[in-house]
């Protein structure tokens, strides 16, 4: 048998043993990037974002998050861990309406609203958790 034959047929067999695989429900799971739950006034609200493009909102089923949303939640989850392996912990002052806490593969992080003052990574954060909570999550502004 000719080696490029013998080549092409150990292909296909790899090819056929992996969709065999996964026609058998051998999914390979995408890791978390993070969990947020933010608390304070209102509904209590928590969203955990996989890196493979979904979001399970107050422990509903996966949902599909748009790519723009996806690619911000990515960038974010760089840019935290770093705070997240210090175990960043902001006590909340006066005027702070929200409480957030992000667990991330590295860490947690614990912080109010107001620390987005001083930290504008974590204003982004904060402005994902609304834009994931008005999209995906479907929840409207004044229960958000």
């Amino acid at each position: 048998m000719p080696l490029w034959l013998l080549r092409f047929t150990a292909a296909l067999a790899a090819s056929l043993l992996v969709a065999a695989a996964a026609g058998c429900g051998l999914e390979v799971q995408q890791p978390d990037l993070f969990l947020l739950t933010r608390t304070g006034e209102g509904q209590k609200l928590t969203v955990l974002v996989n890196s493979g493009g979904t979001v399970r909102c107050d422990g509903s089923r996966a949902k599909q998050v748009p790519d723009k949303l996806l690619l911000q939640a990515r960038d974010l989850t760089g840019a935290l861990n770093r705070d997240a392996r210090h175990h960043l912990h902001f006590v909340p002052g006066p005027g702070s309406v929200f409480r957030y806490r992000v667990e991330l593969q590295d860490g947690t992080i614990v912080f109010p609203d107001t620390a987005a003052r001083t930290h504008p990574a974590l204003a982004q954060l904060e402005l994902l958790a609304v834009r994931i909570a008005q999209g995906p999550c479907h929840r409207v502004a004044g229960s958000s």
